[in-house]
């Protein structure tokens, strides 16, 4: 859907659109929270922008290495990932899950 959207960026068939959701999916997972504290002065000092910048950097990242997935360069990669971010937050926001809270009694025992 994101590579009918946004110009730069070309997905060539299903399998490659399933293989670069499942690698977003795990850089998204293992590699972004890691890279999130590291770079985190600089994600406090511009308000949370540079978060932006790495979801675009692992965009390209997961582009370098998966055969029918392209990304022609950085500002492609930046527009796509905000996109990819905005349809994540849509999509989430549909899927609401109805889980009851559990609640805790606590009985005081007398000798």
């Amino acid at each position: 859907m994101i590579a009918e959207l946004v110009g730069g960026i070309d997905v060539e068939g299903l399998y490659p659109a399933v293989i670069a959701a499942l690698v977003l999916g795990i850089l998204n997972a293992i590699v972004r929270p890691i890279l999130l504290i590291l770079t985190l002065p600089i994600t406090i000092v511009t308000l949370g922008l540079f978060a932006f910048v790495i979801n675009a950097a692992l965009f390209l990242f997961a582009a370098s290495f998966i055969d029918g997935f392209d990304v022609s360069g950085f500002w492609v990669a930046l527009f796509g990932s905000i996109l990819m971010s905005v349809v994540s937050t849509i999509g989430s926001r549909f899927i609401k899950s109805d889980r009851q809270q559990t609640k805790v009694v606590y009985r005081e025992i007398k000798d």
